[in-house]
């Protein structure tokens, strides 16, 4: 056959960047929003129990806090890459659906937390639910890359490599926390914080800011 359904085996797709943007701003929005549905406490509690039910609720929260925080991130980073891109091959698509997926299921890893955080199972699923969805990310700058004609024409391959560094360095920090999260959960949870140094390894080159 030589119709091939959905324009996957083609060198490019049908559907453009903002279109396919726009479709991943819903998806989004939509995780971030689920997030919050955890957040409860039971219904009808007399008065003197209701201080409680709330500080129960407090590792949701966190939890809840961490990953619209993640979310978000994301969701930034995902519209600098995107006007990096100038059309779609199969890989940047069918990389852009792997990181929808991943995003979409956030909120399981983020109750698994929240109810489980420590356990070593709670706390493994969660840092390599965050490792996959920043490789997917890191996958598409690599593609864009190998491939400059799927990039737009001012897209500088320094600022490129410097952005697949900062996602190598994040994917390394929180991959190397599961086995960490074998030995202790919390010391697991403490070692996420070095992805807030990540970025002060590799600044955006004083030419690149324009």
């Amino acid at each position: 056959m030589t119709n091939h359904p959905f324009g996957l085996r083609r060198p490019h797709v049908a559907v453009g960047p903002e279109r396919l943007l726009a479709l991943g701003d819903a998806v989004f929005s939509i995780a971030m929003t689920l997030l919050a549905l955890d957040i409860t406490v039971p219904d009808g509690l007399p008065e003197t129990e209701v201080a409680d039910a709330v500080a129960d609720a407090v590792p949701t929260i966190g939890a809840y806090l961490l990953s619209f925080f993640v979310i978000g991130t994301l969701w930034l980073v995902q519209h600098g890459l995107f006007r990096l891109i100038a059309t779609l091959d199969r890989w940047l698509l069918l990389l852009y659906f792997a990181l929808l997926a991943t995003v979409a299921a956030l909120p399981f890893p983020t109750r698994l937390i929240s109810e489980y955080g420590e356990t070593t199972t709670a706390t493994a699923c969660y840092a390599g639910a965050i490792a996959l969805a920043v490789a997917l990310m890191c996958g598409m700058y690599v593609r864009l890359l190998v491939n400059p004609e799927v990039a737009a024409p001012e897209t500088s391959r320094s600022l490129l490599k410097v952005e697949i560094r900062h996602g190598v360095l994040l994917v390394l920090v929180f991959a190397t926390s599961v086995p960490v999260a074998f030995y202790s959960p919390t010391l697991a949870k403490y070692w996420w914080l070095l992805a807030t140094g990540t970025r002060l390894l590799y600044r955006k080159p004083a030419d690149q800011e324009k």
